[in-house]
């Protein structure tokens, strides 16, 4: 009988601690905001117009296209009709 206490004992003592040591790593972190992504340039497709995240987009010169099949049809003529 005292073996059983003695051994309850020491699963409350090891609760009481994790929970303890728990909870105050979570309090330190809810203080901390969340890291940020940095912005990124958006680059218009010379060819439809779309914009993309400038590390996405196909790259010809000093045109940007949205996908590799826009790059092969090159840009598109946008003068007024």
């Amino acid at each position: 009988m005292r073996y059983l206490l003695l051994f309850l004992l020491g699963l409350f003592a090891v609760w009481t601690l994790r929970r303890t040591v728990e909870g105050g790593l979570r309090r330190r972190h809810q203080g901390q905001p969340a890291p940020r992504a940095l912005p990124e340039t958006m680059r218009e497709c010379a060819h439809c117009g779309l914009h993309v995240p400038e590390s996405e987009a196909e790259r010809d010169g000093e045109h940007f296209y949205c996908s590799p099949a826009h790059r092969r049809a090159g840009p598109r003529d946008r003068s007024p009709r």
